[in-house]
């Protein structure tokens, strides 16, 4: 039996969307001994613009299928990873 994909969404109060990226991040650390969450694909957006998605992490593959764990929209290259 396959296991199906969810996504869960979790209402925050932020001052803005880098603060709300800032707190995507810190959820998704603690949250990463799960191993059923898929921290690359999470994404924030406003209350009122929920289809409006913006990307935390910038989840480009790199070699050897691993994916770039640094922020979206990072300045540099995505080789050398940046505590996020």
């Amino acid at each position: 039996m396959s296991r199906e994909r969810f996504v869960v969404h979790l209402p925050v109060v932020a001052e803005d969307l880098v603060a709300a990226r800032r707190l995507a991040r810190v959820i998704t650390r603690a949250l990463g001994f799960l191993a059923d969450i898929d921290r690359g694909g999470t994404t924030v957006s406003r209350e009122d613009t929920q289809s409006v998605h913006h990307w935390v992490y910038c989840d480009r593959r790199l070699a050897g299928r691993r994916r770039c764990s640094r922020p979206a929209d990072h300045d540099g290259g995505c080789d050398h990873p940046t505590a996020t």
